[in-house]
């Protein structure tokens, strides 16, 4: 890839850390952690809920004994564990941005998810010093539907859209950034595969393994 962007935009989940296969099978794991085994077909189930409307799921079609709060609570504390501590880089994530930090890139997260457990993440990981800011949807009260977070992020490093690249792994958050004028930068996730052709599509470069990037240092 030739770098001839000025600053990047980092989706977290699914593009910098591993994490997208524990939000698509949350209610499996926490089954399993209850000695309930249940198959693949769950995830989908789940995934046209709430969270709320998930647990509220959970309760009633497995008739646990708990209410649907105490569900929720236990959830959220097996995704605190995670992020503190299980979840992975992806594969050549630190040595890319290694490249980008050596070449002056200004870099800013842009995320849909947790500050808290994403900040937790990033430094046990080692990374959290390459980032000059993490911006959340949650705090902007917007969601990847609308650039607003992308030009936040843009402002921020006093870069126009066109000089900054945005890294995501989501279909519709790559259309949003492309649409508004910034360089698109796929990767290559497992969870989203089945949009993987429009991802190609929309991206102006895409990043099939981030150790496979042939990359001028």
């Amino acid at each position: 890839m030739q770098i001839t962007f000025k600053g990047a935009i980092f989706d977290a989940d699914g593009t910098l850390i591993d994490s997208m296969y524990m939000w698509h099978s949350l209610g499996l794991h926490y089954l399993q952690k209850l000695g309930i085994h249940e198959n693949e077909s769950l995830n989908q189930k789940l995934f046209v809920m709430s969270f709320e409307q998930g647990c509220e799921y959970l309760q009633t079609h497995y008739d646990l004994k708990k209410s649907s709060d105490e569900i929720r609570g236990e959830i959220i504390e097996m995704i605190r564990d995670f992020y503190i501590h299980d979840v992975k880089l992806k594969e050549g994530v630190r040595e890319f941005l290694d490249v980008l930090k050596n070449k002056s890139i200004s870099m800013v997260i842009a995320t849909s998810g947790d500050r808290e457990l994403l900040t937790s993440a990033l430094k046990r990981l080692k990374v959290y010093e390459y980032f000059d800011a993490i911006f959340t949807c949650t705090e902007l009260q917007t969601d990847k539907h609308d650039s607003k977070i992308f030009m936040v992020c843009s402002d921020y490093m006093n870069l126009k859209p066109e000089d900054v690249a945005v890294f995501e792994d989501v279909f519709y958050a790559l259309n949003t950034a492309k649409n508004a004028g910034f360089f698109t930068i796929g990767i290559a996730d497992n969870e989203s595969i089945g949009d993987r052709r429009r991802i190609i599509e929309v991206s102006d470069y895409f990043i099939e393994d981030f150790t496979k990037e042939a990359i001028e240092k």
